[in-house]
């Protein structure tokens, strides 16, 4: 057994073999997988085999389709037959608010060329009869999935990757790593059976491999305690059950009838498939629970839970009803086994916090679906150093320090029975709500805050009357909370409003090599003191990776400000290569101030007279002018009894100041500027107008906009990049070169609707793009909406489409920042 490789991939189910034959396929000769048992023991042998290409993410949704298209090559590659069923993917809807969701989804899935159909209940019911459809409004079918033998297609993925020199070796346990500074030392354990259980042996090596990659499934938290870090992969069972043979099902088929898709009915919770003559019911019920949060027991193999039958009742109930031959039919199986999930239901895939080389697979749901496309984006990632898609929303990063076992177990539980719930995009899940908390929580929630979720904090998203409720406010269009969002723009144009915009992420970089770092890390000139910058960190490709406001508080002392989503993502980015660049730039001290400092950021003409009756100066009223405090420039000052680091920005486009204060004096501040602002009729802001008013200005934001798939060129942003010196990423930045560019449109679309930013856009019949903002302009007074096209096309006064429920709309190429495009508003003296 080899003991020295390039890659050593860690767990042998769909996932971790998939990695493996990607690598080898990508160019790497030397890679090596362990099991610690056999290939598939894991939730890999009692998964149900579905390929569902249906998902909101962008980066999964490519992920999905290129397993289905991968997976349709093993045979010829391999001479084994995965055993996939191109029976197509029936998703029926009993609502029109259903439907609304399957039209956003749909136009989604435009964006990433997956193919669909649309279905009336008579085409339904005249192909396959044994449905019952008179309560359907339709429905949505992707004729190219269906389902798939998970064992055969691992084992056609082992054994493509063995063709490829890929070794694999079972029985052999990971139980310890170490990193020696140039390589991780893998200490291997050989595992035996023993009155049916598998238990460790004497038997040890050390195996030396430059990168690990964990695909642990379920032992995830295993796994995680061993390299020191956190996860939020724990596993929640799932049932489904196997039918006896249904008699009309088999009549039907004798009569030369192709089988039935894979019968979806979110709205009763649960899936169906033929299988030998009867049907498999796959549910996605309330109450089901987190298993193993702190580890599998060791007497855990290729092993099953106690089937709760009560727990499913309801959905086997809907399942009579949606096929009424099968009420009858008796039950033949059953399987109730730990799938693993993770808090948003997305996979954890990417570099792991803190570590070198280490690389994540982990937390898969749907780990069938998305097996083959993780390998294949994943090897990307490593062997290239980016994946041709961007896949930050997959990162392992997006849950911090803050995250624990109970909230990952309750969060889980909560993915798991929100599978089939209607995928509002103004959702906010309840549980494990409220947690992180700034001070003025309480006082912004006693005066009609509805919060969201940013990275655990709770953030107001709008504003509304008592007895409000924010549930049943959410649709596919505009919603209840609609009004108030309005309301909350306008004041920011016509007035002054205050936002809580505590939650950004926020780093001190200081010492001798600052300045030098950041010079080469960043692509903007560097601020002079006491001025600020935007600018941007781009990856070895040349695409954007983080987005900073750059404070220049000293010569070598810098205050940065990043998006508050992506909090750890970007610190573990920041922390590595601060380590990777010190011996050349010199010391550099990196230190996370998040929660030291709170943020308002008051923005309106009239936010100098609200700053202005409560600013401490020598002479307050030339305090906030122009001359002494000009637009881009940062400056302390005292507002009461509250010292502020005041940077003149704001991200509304309007006159306004980000006011960065101590955390423990912020209900102080809050209460001082709201009594103060009563003269002025301010109002409290949520985060939705914000993100309206930022679109008229066309301010990009970090995941949407930008990410890890466009350079700042391609986001139109030249003026923030300085060609004149060297950065990190420069020169891939330009060899790339611009192959579609971000633009500003507005769009003459539904009354009642404003786009999501996932849509598709035409031009003619073509798809030229796709939406990556969208909402509503209280300027304008129409739909508003940023997104990438090709060059061609980005040009003002071109005139696009907008898929949105299912038509097209007209939508308008326009000038960069369409609402006060020479920035006159922002810049105004007083």
């Amino acid at each position: 057994m080899k003991t020295q490789v390039k890659a050593l991939v860690v767990g042998g189910g769909a996932v971790g073999t998939s990695i493996a034959y990607h690598l080898a396929r990508a160019g790497w000769d030397d890679v090596m997988l362990l099991e610690r048992d056999e290939l598939t023991s894991g939730s890999t042998w009692h998964a149900a085999g579905l390929l569902p290409y249906f998902n909101m993410s962008y980066a999964t949704t490519h992920i999905h389709d290129y397993s289905i298209r991968f997976y349709k090559t093993l045979e010829e590659e391999t001479g084994l037959n995965a055993g996939f069923a191109v029976v197509g993917n029936l998703r029926m809807a009993q609502t029109q608010e259903r439907m609304d969701e399957y039209m956003l989804y749909a136009s989604t899935a435009e964006t990433c060329g997956v193919p669909y159909q649309w279905m009336t209940p008579e085409e339904i019911k005249e192909k396959w009869p044994l449905i019952r459809t008179e309560d359907l409004k339709g429905a949505l079918y992707h004729h190219t999935d269906g389902y798939i033998n998970p064992a055969d297609v691992t084992m056609a993925m082992a054994k493509g990757a063995r063709q490829r020199g890929v070794m694999i070796e079972r029985k052999w346990q990971a139980d310890a790593f170490h990193w020696n500074g140039t390589h991780w030392e893998v200490t291997a354990t050989k595992m035996a059976e023993k009155g049916g259980n598998l238990v460790p042996t004497d038997e040890q090596i050390v195996i030396t491999a430059e990168h690990v990659v964990t695909a642990s499934g379920n032992h995830a938290q295993r796994t995680a305690k061993m390299l020191g870090i956190k996860m939020p992969a724990i596993p929640v069972e799932h049932q489904f059950i196997v039918m006896d043979q249904d008699p009309e099902l088999v009549k039907f088929r004798a009569e030369g009838n192709v089988e039935h898709p894979v019968v979806r009915d979110a709205d009763a919770q649960s899936y169906v498939r033929e299988e030998r003559g009867g049907w498999i019911l796959g549910v996605y019920e309330k109450g089901a629970p987190a298993r193993f949060e702190y580890g599998v027991p060791d007497s855990f193999r290729a092993d099953l839970f106690q089937l709760d039958l009560e727990r499913i009742e309801d959905q086997y109930m809907a399942m009579n009803h949606r096929i009424p031959s099968c009420e009858d039919c008796g039950l033949k199986d059953d399987f109730n086994g730990p799938i693993c999930y993770t808090p948003d239901g997305n996979p954890l895939v990417g570099p792991a916090p803190g570590l070198t080389n280490m690389w994540l697979a982990e937390g898969f749901s749907f780990g069938i679906t998305a097996a083959g496309g993780t390998g294949y984006y994943l090897a990307q990632m490593m062997v290239d150093g980016e994946a041709e898609i961007d896949m930050a929303s997959l990162d392992p990063k997006r849950y911090g320090d803050w995250m624990t076992t109970e909230f990952a177990a309750r969060k889980n539980e909560e993915a798991y029975n929100h599978v089939y719930i209607l995928h509002h995009p103004d959702e906010e899940r309840p549980a494990c709500r409220p947690l992180r908390t700034s001070p003025a929580y309480d006082r912004q929630a006693a005066r009609g805050a509805q919060f969201g979720w940013v990275n655990g904090w709770e953030r107001p998203n709008y504003y509304a009357p008592e007895g409000f409720n924010d549930h049943d406010s959410r649709s596919f269009r505009r919603g209840g909370w609609w009004q108030y969002a309005v309301e909350e723009a306008k004041a920011i144009r016509e007035g002054v409003g205050l936002i809580d915009a505590t939650a950004f992420t926020k780093h001190r970089i200081s010492g001798p090599g600052a300045t030098g770092f950041l010079d080469w890390f960043t692509t903007n000139k560097l601020p002079k003191v006491g001025r600020i910058n935007l600018t941007y960190a781009l990856t070895s490709h040349g695409t954007t990776r983080t987005e900073y406001t750059i404070v220049r508080l000293a010569e070598d002392d810098y205050y940065l400000v990043s998006a508050g989503a992506w909090h750890a993502y970007d610190q573990d980015y920041l922390y590595k290569t601060i380590m990777e660049k010190e011996e050349e730039f010199g010391r550099i001290n990196e230190q996370d101030v998040t929660t030291q400092w709170g943020v308002f950021a008051i923005a309106g003409p009239k936010a100098r007279d609200v700053l202005q009756s409560v600013i401490k100066d020598a002479d307050p009223a030339t305090a906030l002018s122009n001359k002494r405090f000009p637009w881009l420039s940062m400056r302390q000052i005292e507002l009461g009894m509250c010292p502020v680091t005041a940077i003149r920005v704001a991200y509304t486009g309007e006159l306004g100041w980000e006011l960065h204060h101590p955390i423990e004096m912020q209900n102080y501040l809050f209460d001082l500027l709201e009594k103060a602002g009563e003269a002025h009729g301010m109002k409290l802001v949520g985060a939705r107008a914000q993100n309206w008013l930022r679109q008229e200005k066309s301010y990009r934001a970090f995941g949407t906009e930008l990410g890890r798939d466009a350079t700042p060129l391609e986001a139109d942003l030249p003026r923030f990049v300085d060609l004149s010196k060297e950065f990190h990423g420069k020169e891939r930045m330009q060899v790339t070169g611009v192959r579609s560019k971000c633009v500003t449109l507005l769009i003459d679309g539904p009354s009642d609707a404003d786009p999501w930013g996932r849509e598709a856009l035409y031009h003619g019949d073509t798809r030229v793009g796709r939406l990556t903002s969208g909402g509503y302009s209280v300027a304008f007074g129409k739909s508003i909406g940023m997104g990438y096209v090709t060059p061609e096309l980005a040009v003002q006064g071109t005139m696009l489409k907008v898929k949105m429920f299912d038509q097209l709309w007209d939508a308008e190429v326009v000038e960069d920042s369409p609402y006060d495009p020479k920035n006159e508003r922002i810049r105004v003296d007083g």
